[in-house]
């Protein structure tokens, strides 16, 4: 299995600083700061990348396990939120939802959510993810 990098180079202090974040592939480059991370401000931020992560190999596993158990979708999209928040004076990752609806011909929605579950519990970014306190899964049945 391949080993997966990106890099991030920052520049200057916490406030006043800015930052670039790129994956090995290249596939985009994101500019980041204190603005973009901790208010509304313009760019990118990790937050934003790990629920990138975590909706991406979600949406994976749930296609695999439904296709797996004789359900192939037709489609699955997730969007998950990560929480960012102050606890005992330190930015931590207190939450996250996942939030996905699925196309999937012939399944009923009892077997739709045990395999939903299973796929939570099995995604390798869900595992990764363990010390966040909830990770939440709404899941739909399209």
């Amino acid at each position: 299995m391949p080993v997966r990098k990106a890099e991030a180079v920052w520049e200057g202090g916490l406030r006043a600083g800015k930052g670039v974040m790129k994956p090995e592939s290249q596939a985009f480059q994101g500019p980041y700061s204190f603005p973009s991370r901790f208010e509304e401000g313009e760019g990118t931020n990790p937050e934003e990348l790990i629920a990138a992560a975590h909706a991406g190999c979600f949406s994976m596993a749930l296609a695999a396990a439904l296709e797996r158990e004789g359900f192939p979708p037709r489609r699955v999209s997730t969007e998950a939120r990560v929480h960012l928040e102050m606890v005992e004076g330190r930015a931590t990752i207190t939450r996250i939802e996942l939030l996905t609806e699925a196309e999937v011909p012939g399944i009923s929605p009892e077997k739709f959510q045990e395999i939903a579950q299973a796929a939570k519990e099995g995604c390798p970014v869900s595992r990764a993810l363990a010390g966040v306190k909830e990770i939440s899964l709404e899941a739909r049945l399209l």
